[in-house]
């Protein structure tokens, strides 16, 4: 966290906030595909760990995807850089896994509740790294 990340600027078309960078995609896709392209971007799907993150991501006016998902044990979330799921913003009766729903968007609500979805779901995404 030196200096040197803090005066970092974010590539083009990504925004900056809490010394992370953010990038929206245009188009959407699966999770999985989503995932490639970020990690493609030198990046991955946006990891939310802190309240002030969440706040910041409720500004954006679409549905994406996040680096949420249950794949690999039903129930137990994972981020994908590993971290444990402490901070949770899920919807209401959320997540409710109605038929094999292991990947995690940001719903339609105000609050961008959380919502488990299928993953070959289409929807936007957001990328998060480091500058």
């Amino acid at each position: 966290w030196g200096l040197k990340t803090m005066y970092k600027t974010c590539p083009v078309g990504w925004s900056k906030f809490s010394h992370r960078c953010y990038l929206i995609s245009k188009r959407s896709d699966s999770w999985d595909a989503a995932r490639m392209d970020c990690r493609d971007r030198g990046a991955d799907l946006v990891v939310i760990n802190s309240p002030e993150e969440q706040n910041f991501l409720s500004t954006i006016t679409t549905e994406v995807w996040i680096g949420l998902n249950d794949k690999e044990q039903e129930g137990m979330w994972k981020w994908v850089d590993g971290t444990p799921l402490t901070l949770t913003n899920w919807g209401r009766d959320q997540p409710d896994n109605g038929g094999e729903e292991d990947c995690v968007h940001l719903g339609g609500d105000k609050q961008k509740s959380w919502n488990d979805l299928w993953c070959s779901s289409s929807y936007q995404w957001i990328c998060e790294k480091v500058p």
